[in-house]
């Protein structure tokens, strides 16, 4: 199966939309230091955010990488098929990002990235490009672009939950 879309990898250029597709950026504080930049970037890795999501998944292996397929399940009935087209894995940032595959309700491409500034907060980064590939978003037209937004601050309130600062 091949991606619905060509700038493939295009979410590692920072600012980059590609011609046709609205661009998504939300960025949340997951909270302060070593220990928090470690569990968050395991959890962003091995799918444990995604989990705690409460969506659907399916993947063909425990940790990102690219080539890894993941399926994730809206309502029990909408399936998004994606790929694992790039990882990150430094010191100071970690994540990934997938791109869409055919019968994905949108065409592009999403990043989860993790990172811990000079000042020691760490923050999840989600960055997008994306277009509407089934009459449904087509349909949907501000709501599902809602969604989306919700979705992306839904994993920054989770991963902080999972870092244990529930309160920030």
């Amino acid at each position: 199966m091949s991606f619905t879309y060509e700038d493939v990898g295009a979410t590692r250029e920072p600012g980059h939309c590609p011609e046709g597709f609205r661009p998504l950026h939300v960025r949340a504080r997951i909270g302060e230091g070593e220990q928090v930049f470690r569990r968050a970037a395991e959890a962003v890795l091995t799918w444990e955010l995604h989990r705690a999501l409460g969506v659907g998944l399916s993947v063909t292996e425990d940790r990102a990488a690219p080539g890894v397929d993941v399926t994730i399940t809206l309502a029990g009935m909408i399936k998004a098929p994606c790929r694992v087209v790039w990882t990150l894995e430094e010191p100071r940032r970690a994540g990934w990002a997938y791109g869409t595959l055919p019968g994905h309700p949108e065409s592009g491409e999403e990043s989860f990235v993790v990172d811990r500034t000079g000042d020691g907060t760490v923050w999840l980064t989600i960055t997008a490009f994306s277009r509407p590939a089934k009459w449904y978003t087509r349909a949907g037209g501000p709501a599902a672009r809602g969604f989306q937004h919700a979705y992306a601050r839904r994993c920054g309130a989770v991963l902080r939950r999972l870092c244990g600062d529930p309160d920030e």
